[in-house]
């Protein structure tokens, strides 16, 4: 056996280097060969951690406290050899994927090109004896062409590396194989779904028949269409949730794909679209994978759970439900935790839910992803919403092949039977006569543009059957909150509720009046999907009041309303197919090109190719200057004494999370220097001044400028 080690187990097994390449180079080519490079992930396995064949490698792992760069080595093989999209890889595939840098670069540099200078001055270990022992196989050359394309490929690639790199590792330490696989199989989940539906044939009302026929019509496309990208514009309560998956199955078992990936804009509509995918498929089928869900894995966890907290590190399952934010940051990160899973997007269906809600900044990058998803990587795009946005012309740019196939286009069924309310406009209103009006109401939803607004006419409201929700309420309080405001819906008791838009986000709630303060189109169309949800009452009945506020709209409303206010000038009905498409056209046209790209990732990677740790740092989709404090009331408060007491675990954070309040710097701040507020050495603030959480409106603050923490 060599005597160049890898890895020495706590029971002293050992693995050899030459066991570890090859192990972690199998896996990297299976993992890449649904997008067609397995020679390239051969390469990148077999290469990666060449730089263990140095004799001050092999001292560090013998207990040395020296640190010893093994990485570039690998790099620097690959690199000599024209493959630089390995060489890059393998780079980063302990620190990260780096930024390129420039061919002058020093050797002391952490740039690519800083290292490889570090590697041309024979400025590493010596590793020489890799050359005894193993071969690098020989790999078409890798042919640079788009600088865009290039990244994306690369990042794809480092994601079969250190997957691969980690579960070859993670099986040699467990002394047993990680268990893959095992799931049921995309046609049992097929026949399940279908098993499901079953009972709504025949429909048995003229609305049902409606949602019948738009899931018999996915269904119907599923089996028929080729891999491509397309739309599914279905109106508010037409059961766009499973009749998606159902073409989702579908299409996946005709087509011979691996997943189904499903990504929702906020955690707020993740919970119950997980729950609905677990009920139907079962439970060991679905991850819901985003920051505000935990899988416990200390010694009382499950094996279910254990098994569903791995699967989070690289989506190795058939059903995932992610939130955009966890989605598109993964595909422009640059460490290995975010990019690990980022393989098993290849040969998957993708569906966008409330495709409309897609960031504005950072539309062309999140644009441009789908488009190479779909291009390179075998995917199927589906841009789900009721209130299709006008993204044809962007996918026309980066995706000329592929045409947007609509699935349920007009005939399959009747737009207008499903609608559920009646729009109106009343003018202006102080927060006072709001107040007084919605007083009148015995159940009724008001949802204003800013926080001060909400909390403003919430405290002129009557005391009984009135709540407020806003994100200065942290997310346990507002879950018990909406499970409050839901029970007093369905016993008919008095239930105002005043909320900023966090509550349009596909929250399961169903009012029979509702009142929204003028936004943008797509806004005012989410609040009437809280209006008369379940469609029990006529729609002359159900009244969605739109209204001018007291107060000038925060800057991030104003093109929206300008958006809107142009399309009303050209339509009357706020909800037609007409309407919200010259809506969408206005908004991109009055947001400029340069607005949906804020950050201009797009162009920094054209002008700066490979600059990976600079576009991870840019792209992140919530991107307010906030700061989070911690609130010890209920659960908060066992919470917070492990964070005092130096606990940093990963899941304590995650469970800290849902008594997490974000306020902007300036208010942080305020509460810091009243001495409300206290800061532990990690940087993390705990509320000690409870006083100022409000058991009905959530954390005071003397300033509240509404501005991007409005959801």
């Amino acid at each position: 056996m060599s005597s160049y080690l890898a890895h020495i187990a706590a029971d002293s097994r050992v693995q050899s280097v030459r066991s570890h390449l090859e192990g972690t180079a199998h896996r990297a080519a299976q993992f890449a060969e649904p997008f067609d490079a397995a020679a390239q992930g051969t390469l990148a396995g077999m290469a990666h951690d060449i730089g263990k064949y140095s004799a001050a490698f092999q001292k560090r792992l013998q207990g040395s406290p020296k640190r010893t760069d093994h990485a570039t080595a690998g790099a620097a093989e690959c690199f000599k050899r024209d493959q630089v999209f390995a060489a890059f890889a393998v780079a980063g595939h302990h620190g990260g994927l780096p930024d390129a840098g420039c061919r002058t670069d020093t050797p002391d540099s952490a740039t690519f090109f800083g290292r490889m200078n570090r590697a041309k001055n024979s400025l590493l270990p010596v590793y020489d004896e890799w050359k005894t022992e193993i071969t690098l196989p020989p790999t078409p050359t890798a042919q640079v062409s788009d600088p865009l394309r290039d990244m994306f490929f690369t990042r794809m690639l480092y994601s079969c590396l250190v997957d691969a790199d980690f579960l070859d590792t993670e099986a040699f330490m467990d002394g047993t194989e990680r268990e893959r696989g095992g799931y049921d199989s995309i046609q049992t989940l097929t026949e399940r779904l279908d098993s499901y539906c079953a009972g709504w044939f025949p429909p048995k009302t003229h609305l049902n028949e409606n949602r019948c026929a738009i899931l018999t019509q996915c269904r119907e496309q599923g089996d028929v269409q080729k891999q491509g990208l397309f739309t599914l514009t279905v109106p508010t309560g037409g059961g766009k949730t499973i009749s998606s998956l159902a073409f989702a199955l579908h299409h996946a078992r005709a087509q011979n794909l691996q997943r189904i990936i499903y990504v929702v804009p906020y955690t707020s509509i993740i919970e119950q679209t997980a729950a609905i995918f677990r009920e139907i498929l079962g439970a060991e089928n679905v991850l819901e994978h985003h920051s505000g869900v935990l899988y416990e894995t200390r010694d009382e966890a499950t094996p279910h759970s254990i098994r569903l907290s791995k699967a989070t590190e690289n989506w190795d399952i058939p059903v995932v439900v992610t939130t955009a934010v966890e989605f598109f940051e993964s595909l422009y990160a640059n460490r290995s935790s975010r990019c690990r899973k980022l393989h098993n997007l290849a040969k998957s269906v993708i569906l966008f839910d409330e495709a409309q809600m897609l960031p504005i900044p950072y539309l062309l990058p999140c644009v441009y992803a789908i488009a190479q998803l779909v291009h390179r990587y075998h995917v199927s795009a589906v841009l789900c919403t009721a209130t299709q946005p006008a993204l044809d012309r962007l996918f026309q740019k980066y995706l000329p092949e592929y045409p947007p196939i609509e699935l349920c286009p007009e005939g399959v069924f009747c737009w207008e039977d499903f609608r559920r309310v009646t729009f109106e406009k009343q003018g202006n209103y102080t927060w006072s006569a709001l107040a007084a009006q919605l007083g009148k109401e015995t159940q009724v939803l008001c949802i204003v543009n800013t926080r001060k607004a909400a909390q403003a006419v919430f405290s002129q409201l009557p005391p009984d059957g009135s709540y407020h929700l806003s994100t200065l309420m942290y997310p346990a309080h507002r879950r018990a909150t909406l499970s409050e405001i839901r029970t007093r819906l369905q016993q008919g008791l008095p239930c105002r509720v005043v909320s900023t838009s966090l509550i349009e986000a596909g929250v399961d709630v169903d009012f029979p009046t509702v009142y929204r303060e003028e936004a943008g189109l797509d806004s005012i169309l989410q609040a009437a999907g809280r209006c008369n949800r379940e469609g029990k009452n006529d729609a002359s009945q159900s009244k969605v009041v739109v209204f001018k506020g007291e107060d000038k709209a925060p800057p991030l409303f104003s093109i929206p309303i300008g958006a809107y206010q142009q399309a009303m000038c050209h339509y009357d009905a706020l909800d037609s197919r007409d309407t919200i498409a010259f809506y969408f056209r206005e908004l991109l046209e009055l947001k400029g090109e340069a607005a949906l790209d804020k950050k201009k990732i797009l162009h920094t990677m054209q002008n700066s190719p490979m600059c990976f740790r600079t576009i991870a740092k840019e792209f992140h989709l919530i991107d307010s200057p906030t700061q989070t404090i911690y609130v010890p009331l209920e659960d908060g408060a066992a919470l917070t004494a492990r964070l005092r007491s130096g606990e940093d675990h990963r899941s304590l954070f995650r469970a800290l999370g849902r008594y997490g309040v974000s306020v902007y710097s300036q208010d942080f701040a305020a509460l810091e220097a009243s001495g409300a507020i206290e800061l532990l050495e990690n940087g993390c603030a705990i509320l000690i001044d409870v006083s100022l959480y409000s058991p009905e409106t959530g954390l005071s603050l003397d300033a509240d400028s509404g501005q991007a923490l409005f959801v």
